[in-house]
Order: C-alpha cells, then structure tokens, then sequence
C-alpha cells in the first residue's frame, strides 16, 4: 500500500472532525474521497499533509510513519495537494507560480524551469506563463494549481475539489488530465462534490460522515449503498 490510514482521530475543542478513521490507498490508485459539507474530509487531507496533527492513529506512506511531520518534509516526500481555495499568487507570473513547487524536485535554477514548462505544457497553460495568475479565468486557475502541485513530482496527490465551479469542457478537459496523470504513475486521492465526475474517475470510492467511515468500495457498490444515499443525499 502506498498510503495507510490507521485509526485517525481529530478534534478541535468539543469537536470531533474525524473519529477513529482508517483506510489505504494502493500505487497508482485513483480513489474518491465523498461525504456532505463538515464530514471531516479536508480534515482528513490536512492530516495527511502535514497541517494538522491528530490526536491518535498514524499516517504511513510508502511504510513511513509520516504523521505530524512538517508539510514542507511530507512534500519532499512525495505527496502533494491542492486546496479547496485556489491558493496561487495572483502578483506572480504562472510560471514563477509553478517555479514554486518544481524547486521542490530539482537540483538547479535551470532544472526547476524545464520542470516548470514541461508541467505548464502537461496541463496547458504555456501559452500564459508570463501573465499574471491573477488574470486567469477560474478554469485556467484550477489548472494553475495542479501544476503547482504535480511540479513537485509527487508519487501522491491530493485533489481538494479541483472540479469546482468549472463548466462541461473544463471538467473534461480536467478529467483528461487526471486519467494521464495517473498513468504516469501518480496515484490521487480526490475530494470532489461532483458525483458523474467522482464516479466516473474513481476506481474506489471511500464515504465519511461525521468524521467516520460509512463505506468503501467501487464507485457502483457505493451508489447502491442505503446508508450513503441517506447521509449524503437524504433519502432515496
């Protein structure tokens, strides 16, 4: 297993955001991570990074016991994430943008900016490295911040809805990308409130509410599941 999970739990004062949480995420997997608005699922992905610290369990990536490290160490080690709001530098060019994370992977100034192209080609944006983040469009944004993560060469890669708010073509598009992505060998962990994209993607689906894990399994056994159908939609 690539990522493993072990009995998270995570509290803020009288909350509990993650209660007991476990799951694995095999290489090269690409696996949905669902459940309704405060379930606990950025939480979770804040544990992982290195944000937050749990009070209990473990995090092992690639067999490393990597819970409570720094994010900046945790990047080095190969996982990378977006966030849920954009988080680019609107004052900065899109390529010193993705200049950020490729120093990361790199050796010089010359490698980090054939790193930088090479990304802005992949998820293309090359034709806008020199304008200002700040101008894009939230499509060509969301595009932005996946190459400032994947410029880092992660072997994992957490997606904070990085699907939002954009229209048909995009979604495509970012689907595109994503499949291509993963066939390098980059496994994803994805949060995703678009269910026809989570499902369309995902080769497993885990459903947390209330900071606990209500199932897991292919993206068919979970849309048939009567307890997900209640917590996430309400009803049937």
């Amino acid at each position: 297993m690539l990522l493993q999970i072990q009995n998270i739990s995570k509290r803020f004062g009288g909350l509990t955001a993650l209660q007991t949480l476990s799951c694995e995420l095999e290489r090269n997997a690409i696996v949905g991570l669902i459940g309704p608005n405060g379930a606990g699922k950025t939480t979770l992905f804040n544990c992982i990074s290195g944000f937050f610290r749990p009070e209990s369990g473990r995090v092992l990536f690639d067999d490393l016991d990597v819970t409570g490290m720094r994010p900046d160490l945790i990047c080095h080690r190969g996982i990378a994430r977006t966030f849920q709001n954009v988080k680019s530098f609107g004052d900065m060019t899109v390529l010193d943008n993705v200049l950020v994370g490729s120093f990361v992977p790199a050796q010089s100034k010359a490698e980090a900016r054939s790193i930088a192209v090479d990304t802005l080609r992949f998820v293309g944006l090359l034709d806008r490295a020199y304008d200002l983040a700040r101008d894009l469009t939230l499509g060509n944004r969301k595009r932005l911040e996946l190459a400032r993560a994947i410029a880092t060469k992660p072997r994992l890669l957490l997606l904070d809805e990085v699907m939002a708010g954009l229209n048909a073509t995009e979604l495509q598009q970012m689907l595109v990308l994503l499949r291509e992505l993963n066939e390098s060998g980059v496994a994803i962990l994805l949060i995703e409130h678009i269910m026809a994209a989570v499902m369309e993607i995902s080769q497993k689906v885990i459903v947390i509410h209330h900071g606990e894990k209500i199932a897991e399994g292919t993206p068919q056994e979970v849309s048939m599941n009567e307890t997900v159908i209640e917590a996430y939609f309400g009803g049937k």
